[in-house]
C-alpha cells in the first residue's frame, strides 16, 4: 500500500497553492481535480494585493502574465448614487482561467501529481486516510486537504450541516468586450435582490459577476430577461450592458451558494478555500482568502510531516486557531455589510455617508481585507 504525504481534493486556487507550497518543501503531493485545466469559473476575478509577496515566493508572478493593476473602488446603490474611494492596498484583475493555468503549470513543474478525477469519498482510520475516486480506486495519505469549493457531495458524506440546507443565492458570470470600464477600477453596483462587480482582466475583457436572490431571479425568463428587467435598473449597469458584448456563448451560473459557517476541520480533513468558509463577494476578498488559507494549511501540514513526533490533534488545533485569527472577523464584517447592501434604506444612508467621507470607506475596506501575506 503506497502512502502519500498529502492528498489534496480540489485543484482551484486553494488546492493548487497548497500543493505548490508543500512540493517546494520536498513533500510528495497528489492532487485530484474534477475538471480539466484551465476552466472559466464563476468568480469576481479581483484579487487583493495582500497575496503578491507570497505568490512571488512560490514562483508565480501574475503581472508577468498580464494581470491588471486596480487601485480604485466605485460602489453604487440600486438608484445609481455613486461613491468612490482609493483601495488602501490595491489589487489586480486576472481571470480564473489564466490564474488556474499559471498555478497548474507551476505545480506540475514542481512534481505535484495531478489527476483529473473526481473524489467520491474520504475516510480516516488508524491514522491513515483512504481517498476513493469515482473510478473505484483507493489512494492513501498521511494528510488530506479539502479544497473542493463551495459545495460538493463530499460535504454530505462528511455530514456537514450546511450541505443539507437549501440556499437562496445564485451567481452569474460572463466576460464582455468593447466595454469602457476603466482598467484600474473595480465596481460594485447594487440592484433589487442582488449586486454585481465589474473588473478588467488580463485579456482586456471585463468580468461581470453578480449575486442574486434565487427567489427574485426565478420570477424572470433566464439571465437575459433578468439582466434587462432587474440588473439594468441600476443606471451604471444599464450603461455597461448596453455598450458591452458578451464573449461567452452562455453565461456561467452556480446556485445553492452557502455563506453559513463551516468547520475548518472535518473528520481530520483540513478544509481550505471556499470549503472552509466563504466571504460575501461584496468584500472582494474571496480569492485572496483562498490563497491565504492554503498558506496556513500548508504551514501546519509541513510542521506535522517534518516532526519526529507528529501529533495530529495539535496540527488540527493549530490550523483552527490560525484560520480563525486570519478570517473570523473578516467573515463577520462581510455578513454585516451584506445586510446593509441588501437593505435599500441602509444602503442609501451608507452611500451618502461614504460620499462625504473617504476615510469611512477606507476603514470598511481595511476591515474586510488582510495584511500583506509574508512568505
Amino acid at each position: 500500500m503506497k502512502i502519500e504525504d498529502v492528498i489534496i481534493v480540489g485543484g482551484g486556487l486553494a488546492g493548487l497553492t497548497a500543493a505548490i507550497d508543500l512540493a517546494r518543501s520536498g513533500h510528495k503531493v497528489h492532487l485530484f481535480e474534477a475538471k480539466e485545466y484551465p476552466q472559466h469559473k464563476v468568480c469576481g476575478e479581483y484579487v487583493s494585493n495582500e497575496v503578491i509577496p507570497y505568490l512571488q515566493h512560490l514562483g508565480v508572478n501574475v503581472f508577468h502574465h498580464g494581470a491588471v493593476y486596480i487601485d480604485q473602488l466605485q460602489i453604487s446603490d440600486s438608484q445609481g448614487r455613486l461613491a468612490k474611494s482609493p483601495l488602501p492596498m490595491g489589487g489586480f484583475g486576472l481571470s480564473r482561467f489564466e490564474f488556474d493555468r499559471l498555478l497548474f503549470a507551476r505545480a506540475t513543474a514542481l512534481g505535484v501529481q495531478i489527476k483529473i478525477l473526481k473524489v467520491a469519498r474520504i475516510q480516516f482510520a488508524k491514522d491513515i486516510f483512504t481517498v476513493t475516486t469515482t473510478d473505484g480506486q483507493s489512494h492513501f495519505a498521511k494528510v488530506v486537504i479539502g479544497a473542493y469549493g463551495k459545495r460538493s457531495n463530499l460535504d454530505k458524506d462528511l455530514e456537514r450541516p450546511f450541505a443539507y440546507k437549501k440556499q437562496s443565492w445564485l451567481a452569474v458570470k460572463s466576460h464582455y468586450n468593447e466595454a469602457e470600464h476603466p482598467g484600474n477600477v473595480v465596481g460594485l453596483h447594487n440592484f433589487e435582490g442582488g449586486y454585481g462587480g465589474l473588473s478588467r482582466t488580463e485579456t482586456g475583457m471585463v468580468n461581470f459577476c453578480y449575486l442574486a436572490h434565487y427567489h427574485t431571479f426565478k420570477q424572470y425568463n433566464g439571465v437575459a430577461d433578468f439582466n434587462r428587467k432587474v440588473v439594468a435598473k441600476n443606471p451604471h449597469l444599464a450603461r455597461f450592458l448596453s455598450q458591452a458584448t458578451p464573449t461567452f456563448s452562455e453565461p456561467l451560473t452556480i446556485a445553492q451558494i452557502s455563506f453559513d459557517e463551516k468547520a475548518t476541520v472535518e473528520n481530520h480533513v483540513l478544509m481550505a478555500g471556499d470549503s472552509a468558509g466563504l466571504i460575501h463577494p461584496l468584500c472582494g476578498n474571496g480569492m485572496a482568502m483562498a490563497i491565504h488559507s492554503a498558506k496556513l494549511a500548508a504551514g501546519v501540514v509541513r510542521r506535522f510531516l517534518d516532526s519526529r513526533r507528529p501529533h495530529r490533534a495539535k496540527m488540527e488545533k493549530r490550523y483552527r486557531k490560525e484560520w480563525d485569527k486570519a478570517f473570523r472577523q473578516r467573515l463577520w464584517y462581510g455578513r454585516k455589510l451584506q445586510g446593509i447592501l441588501m437593505n435599500a434604506k441602509y444602503m442609501d444612508l451608507g452611500i451618502r455617508m461614504a460620499r462625504s467621507s473617504t476615510a469611512l470607506m477606507r476603514q470598511v475596506i481595511t476591515r474586510t481585507h488582510g495584511k500583506t501575506l509574508v512568505p
